[in-house]
């Protein structure tokens, strides 16, 4: 803003000047020469030396010719042509240095504010708006010992007690607040005031880095009130209540589980009421669903007080609990701590509406749950046709700590405005305790507040003092009517304490003993509360007795009924899931292929360009030969077969959503799912026009920013919303899925067992080694399969009809070489009748490579085809060797199995070298481990040597997986046991590969020539 820029800097000038001088500004005089070229400070003169008193000019009447004279040169300029003759410039600078030069004699009243006065009352109306929080009673304890900045001493600009009493008036154009042009004159001790009650009071705002005039008018208009917020006897009743509700409630478990963790929130009691106003009043501007993710700290007074979890289910779990029983089917899995769990309910609000709440169970990984709520939240609004994304809304409860310190906060912060993440704003709340464990905040962070890194995003942050009830409901109410206005993040930061330490068997004065001294003694915002209801004479003691005896009979009652509490049902199963299996249910397995006919189809619109669309040359090769591919059925590569399957799905109506950095292209140059016209820069994305009139968001393929853990979860969270869409997250290389190893190891691996939530996450990791370094080669195979949970020494039903295999597994792990393999792998993601997680050890020189090639029969369901056999067409799990070889092959002198593109390293050479009496058969997937196809071609080759071979070094790969497995299968057909498995591969390494091309080459071709040796291998040398 120039005029504020401008305004600043002469009135910081005249305000050093005349403190310079050591004087009572208001008494100062000082004549200056008109024939002076600079200007002076002197704002009064006597009246025998005054020329005509100018009429007070409002800046809002201030021209463009005077807001814009930002420069010194510009302003001395105009100063000498006013000197010669004041008719030669505006009137409105005419009158500016009337007053600057001292012409202008004062008056008292509003008559004699001249423009230096109403510019440095301007910037002390700034001051409170931008460091009024730096004065605020925020801290209930009193600890905060923070230097009350410069900036709000009127001093500072001027004014003395002399000046109190008189009025001042503050309009500027297409402001609000304070400065809106409609506000009466007011006196500067009203002002002062009334900014204090405003910007210093039990609520901190901090908005003024925000560069969008609309939304600082809109935040002023509803700070700078003329007078302050007060709130009615009904409303007050209730919050009461709510708030007496979430004080008993810990007061209650306190009381009878005493040596129970619980987390409980004494000390920031009033989030619950203020969570419930905030739904309440998301609820009357147009939310129907609210998705929440929190850590443990009060974590379970927001299950039964805010989410309504019934009291007797999170009694009944404090007293041990009991797996659910009298269903069939039942799986209840591992389990978890009461204070990680989640559920949902549909709540009514205080308006008279209903509104769904779910609580996304979480690990103790504080922030982890965050992109997994974005996600979901998502989810939930492309699901429900939320265009305008105001039905649907996250809230995040975090700690002070976690939101300063873990990554990411900001990962997830940063997704809000990506057109493909973005869910229209996000609430975060903060329950501040000012210790994190026990690190104090100096400790802690660099920044002065835990919440600046939301500066990054715009985003308003409201601190509010954890005592004040009435605060900070305004401010949740606030955070709520942002949300639904602007679409975007907002912050509030309840500044609390926490009564017992970390837990409540913890003890805090060992670190913080000054703290907890306070604390000690410290009234809860209970008794805070009560005592200013009865104060104000609107509720007296009857009234809160009556609240407090009715609260501890129902918690009496639920403790009773508790008792005797069995859990009836899986709460993961919400509408869209109905239907689906538990692992404990037998599910049918479906055929995979699709018809020629449909085949062809999607094949010809998923492969065709519009006329006038001008791509890269290179790239409308690539499509003319995905055309022919179609065309003539031959020669279908990765990045086609990859399509066909989402094409295929589509159709079926699936939603299908690929997301990770550099995706639309493909990291490797291959999958071109968003072309670019090379003259207009349109985008143009064939698997959006498989079908008429199709829904824009149908197909969704997305790069990501450069996240893994923050985009890996939000993608997980999708996913688990609807299990009718194919979800994708694919890393760049494999080797940076570590940066989300927090969601691989305390989500998606563990998620079903911990808290009955499937998922169908497809994870795709670019892995094999073609001499990149260590950094590009690896995607960390070995990591996935010591994370599986199935027994390496038991081989489970393998019958068809009867296998629950993958059922009973946490995961898929495989590492596909077809294109038409790796079709019917994401096909059969779909095509049943549960969930996995499928990890893909996705290619990266086999996506063109000359034999890694599938024909259009492989992926259709036509009987006598290559891809039919006896059960139709679906994923294999293992693929035999491809020599036409018989059932039994006696003279076959070695079986190597292997998985991914060293296959196709092997077979080159066994070409050259005639190995015709070598097999070679590829285990597509890896976990869970297919006995039954492996005993196969262990009866195929009686007499053959048993080779594992592998690219990765010994310590990683599937190797360590793959041998207890292979050694099991091998017992039970009487094949030997762990020392007549042979291994071919790298030796043990810390890195996973060289970075010396050289040494690849030496060692890719000796593991190669060794899988293939005549001699038998000497295991293991």
């Amino acid at each position: 803003m120039a005029w504020l820029r401008a305004g600043a800097s002469l009135a910081k000038l005249a305000v050093r000047r005349t403190l310079s001088q050591g004087r009572s500004y208001v008494t100062r005089t000082r004549v200056v020469p008109l024939q002076t070229r600079d200007f002076h400070t002197t704002i009064f003169k006597s009246r025998a030396q005054a020329a005509s008193v100018p009429r007070p000019v409002p800046l809002s009447r201030l021209t463009d010719n005077f807001l814009d004279g930002t420069s010194s040169v510009y302003l001395e300029e105009l100063q000498r042509a006013w000197e010669a003759d004041p008719n030669s410039v505006d009137e409105s600078w005419d009158n500016f240095f009337r007053n600057f030069v001292g012409q202008a004699a004062t008056s008292p009243g509003i008559s004699g504010q001249t423009i230096q006065e109403s510019m440095r009352l301007l910037l002390l109306v700034r001051a409170y708006q931008v460091n009024g929080h730096m004065k605020g009673k925020l801290d209930p304890l009193g600890l905060a010992e923070r230097p009350i900045p410069e900036d709000l001493n009127p001093e500072l600009y001027g004014f003395t007690e002399a000046d109190l009493d008189r009025e001042f008036f503050l309009g500027v154009w297409r402001m609000s607040g304070f400065l809106s042009e409609n506000r009466p004159v007011q006196t500067l001790r009203n002002i002062l005031t009334r900014l204090e009650q405003a910007y210093c009071g039990t609520i901190g705002y901090e908005y003024m880095h925000i560069p969008d005039r609309e939304k600082c008018n809109w935040l002023r208009d509803r700070i700078e009130t003329p007078t302050p917020m007060e709130y009615n006897r009904e409303r007050r009743e209730v919050m009461l209540d709510r708030l007496i509700w979430s004080s008993q409630f810990e007061n209650f478990l306190a009381t009878k589980w005493t040596t129970a963790k619980r987390f409980g929130l004494e000390g920031c009691e009033t989030l619950i009421p203020g969570m419930k106003e905030m739904f309440d009043r998301s609820a009357d501007l147009g939310v129907e669903s609210i998705v929440i993710g929190m850590s443990h700290r009060g974590r379970l007074n927001v299950l039964g007080n805010v989410v309504r979890k019934p009291l007797r289910q999170i009694f009944s779990e404090f007293s041990g609990g009991t797996k659910p029983t009298d269903e069939v089917g039942l799986y209840t899995g591992t389990g978890d701590v009461k204070y990680h769990l989640g559920t949902s309910y549909d709540r009514p609000t205080r308006g008279g509406k209903r509104i769904h709440l779910s609580l996304v169970a979480n690990p103790s990984h504080l922030e982890a749950v965050d992109p997994l709520v974005v996600g979901k939240t998502r989810a939930k609004q492309y699901y429900s046709n939320d265009v305008d994304r105001t039905r649907n809304m996250g809230v995040l409860i975090h700690g002070d700590g976690s939101f300063a310190g873990q990554g990411v906060v900001y990962e997830t912060l940063h997704l809000s405005a990506l057109p493909n993440y973005t869910t229209g704003g996000t609430i975060h709340i903060v329950v501040n305790n000012q210790v994190a464990f026990t690190t104090d905040p100096e400790s802690g962070r660099s920044s002065q507040y835990c919440t600046d890194v939301a500066k990054a995003l715009n985003a308003p942050i409201f601190h509010v003092n954890g005592d004040d009830l009435e605060a900070v409901v305004h401010v949740c109410e606030l955070a709520a009517e942002w949300r639904q206005t602007f679409h975007s993040d907002v912050v509030v930061d309840i500044v609390c304490y926490r009564r017992y330490g970390h837990n409540e068997i913890d003890e805090p004065s060992f670190t913080q003993p000054k703290m907890y001294k306070i604390i000690r003694n410290h009234p809860s915002a209970l008794e805070i509360y009560k005592s200013k209801l009865l104060q104000t004479g609107q509720v007296n003691q009857e009234d809160i007795d009556a609240i407090q005896k009715k609260v501890n009979k129902i918690l009496i009652e639920e403790f009773e009924a508790s008792k005797d509490y069995v859990t009836q049902r899986r709460d993961w199963l919400s509408a869209y899931w109905a239907g689906f299996k538990s692992p404990e249910q037998l599910s049918r397995i479906r055929n995979t292929g699709v018809k020629p006919e449909i085949l062809k189809n999607v094949g010809k619109a998923i492969s065709t360009l519009p006329e006038k669309f001008k791509p890269h040359r290179a790239v409308k090769k690539v499509y003319e030969q995905r055309a022919q591919m179609i065309e003539t059925g031959e020669g279908i590569d990765w990045a086609l077969g990859e399509a066909l399957a989402f094409a295929t799905l589509l159709v079926e109506g699936n939603h299908v959503r690929l997301s990770g950095q550099d995706v639309e292209r493909g990291t490797f140059s291959h999958r071109h799912s968003v072309l670019h016209d090379q003259e207009s820069g349109e985008k143009y994305c064939p698997l959006d026009h498989v079908m008429m009139n199709q829904n824009e968001e149908m197909f969704t393929v997305s790069n990501s920013s450069l996240s893994e853990c923050g985009v890996l979860g939000f993608e997980l969270g999708y996913s688990m919303e609807n299990p009718n869409s194919l979800v994708l997250w694919e890393a760049q290389f494999g080797d940076f899925a570590n940066g989300a190893q927090v969601i691989f190891d305390q989500f998606l691996s563990s998620g079903e067992s911990k808290w009955l939530r499937q998922t169908g996450l497809v994870v795709l990791l670019p892995h094999g080694y073609d001499g990149q370094g260590p950094e590009h080669s690896s995607a960390r195979l070995e990591r996935f399969l010591q994370m599986s949970d199935d027994n390496p020494y038991v081989i489970p039903e393998m019958d068809p009809t009867l296998r629950k295999q993958i059922q009973e597994c946490n995961w898929q792990v495989v590492n596909v070489t077809t294109p038409a393999n790796y079709f019917h792998v994401l096909r059969r993601q779909i095509n049943r009748e549960f969930r996995k997680p499928l990890v893909v050890m996705s290619p990266k020189n086999l996506l063109r490579h000359k034999d890694c090639k599938s024909n259009l029969s492989e992926f259709d369901d036509v009987q006598g085809h290559p891809g039919f056999d006896k059960q139709g067409t679906r994923f294999k799990r293992l693929i035999k060797d491809q020599n036409d070889h018989s059932d039994h092959e006696p003279n076959i002198r070695r079986l190597i199995l292997c998985s991914g593109k060293v296959y196709y390293e092997l077979d080159d050479k066994r070409k050259k070298v005639n190995g015709g009496d070598v097999a070679i058969c590829r285990v597509e997937q890896l976990c869970p481990f297919p006995y039954d196809l492996i005993q196969r071609e262990l009866k195929r080759y009686p007499n053959a040597e048993i080779v594992w071979c592998q690219e990765e070094p010994m310590n990683m790969g599937a190797y360590n997986y793959v041998t207890p497995r292979l050694c099991t299968a091998m017992k039970t057909l009487g094949r030997g046991n762990m020392d007549d498995i042979k291994y071919v591969g790298r030796g043990p390494s810390a890195a996973t590969a060289t970075g010396f091309f050289s040494v690849h080459v030496k060692e890719q071709t000796e593991l190669v020539q060794k899988a293939l040796q005549p001699e038998p291998i000497n295991y293991p040398c």
